[in-house]
């Protein structure tokens, strides 16, 4: 990558910083590169595609790989697709302002972390052109694979996503005893407890909510929580997340006891339980690992 100076790469990395100042969600990482590029321009090597890849941009693909350092430094974070700027990335953007600076930093903590992480596999500062090429290529295949997992839940049919949660907690030891049937919507979708009996541990209600592009509100979770008895413990699932004001409500529960679970939470809890999820609730969310070569963060 000898065509990208450290001081391009730097130029980049601010660039990256600059579009996500006061976007404390982040922004989904096409959309930053996209930005990134109308800003500072492509040189025609940047421009250019892989010569054993016809159609595919270097630039793309050797901004993820410029981002390497910043994310070990603690600066970006990347989680599901989107490009996240932490308040010492923003640090770093205010006070190193000279670009190759910027990237020096990064290299020094990068490498501090790589002393600290003695099996990391993660390529050397001067990359080779395959090397970029497969960081960038792993990195867009993950956030494909997790825009076709959210669009495929997404799509679901409301009683399918229903249960899904319910087959889930049967794998994590609950014992499921009631899920609600096709009709009007009464708040609680399935009841769950500990044992057969329920006489161990609080019984659980749950609710969920199948709107990716709508957050539940707080006043939904306040009439969540409202059905709640003595003892209950409540579990909100919803696809499309949790505005901040619910979110708070949630946390801020001492008496009453609720768990907020949102896309990226609910798919993981289906990974790390699949193996005990019932043969047939797996084809609700049929999941195949694809390995890689780790040759990226």
């Amino acid at each position: 990558m000898a065509e990208i100076t450290r001081k391009r790469q730097g130029e980049m990395i601010r660039t990256v910083f600059e579009i996500l100042l006061g976007q404390p969600e982040g922004l989904p990482a096409r959309e930053v590169l996209a930005k990134a590029e109308n800003r500072l321009g492509l040189t025609e090597f940047e421009a250019s595609d892989y010569p054993n890849r016809p159609g595919v941009r270097r630039w793309e693909k050797t901004v993820r790989f410029a981002t390497i350092g910043p994310v070990k430094a603690g600066w970006l974070v990347k989680e599901r697709g989107r490009w996240i700027l932490t308040p010492e990335g923003q640090t770093a953007y205010e006070r190193l302002t000279d670009p190759e600076q910027l990237m020096a930093e990064a290299d020094r903590l990068y490498r501090q972390w790589r002393r600290d992480t003695p099996l990391d596999t993660t390529t050397t500062p001067e990359p080779s052109d395959e090397a970029v090429e497969a960081v960038g290529l792993l990195e867009e295949a993950r956030e494909d694979a997790w825009g076709e997992i959210t669009a495929y839940l997404a799509t679901m049919n409301p009683y399918d996503l229903q249960h899904l949660v319910a087959a889930l907690l049967k794998a994590m030891g609950y014992y499921v005893i009631w899920e609600a049937p096709p009709g009007p919507d009464q708040g609680i979708d399935v009841i769950a407890q500990a044992d057969p009996l329920g006489a161990k541990g609080p019984r659980i209600k749950v609710q969920v909510k199948r709107r990716p592009d709508q957050p539940v509100t707080v006043e939904e979770l306040r009439a969540f929580l409202a059905l709640l008895g003595e003892g209950e413990v409540g579990v909100f699932v919803s696809t499309g997340g949790f505005s901040k004001p619910a979110d708070a409500l949630g946390r801020q529960q001492e008496r009453r006891r609720v768990t907020l679970i949102d896309v990226g939470q609910l798919f993981d809890l289906w990974v790390t339980h699949y193996e005990r999820i019932a043969e047939p609730d797996r084809l609700l969310l049929p999941l195949k690992p694809v390995h890689f070569l780790a040759l990226e963060t």
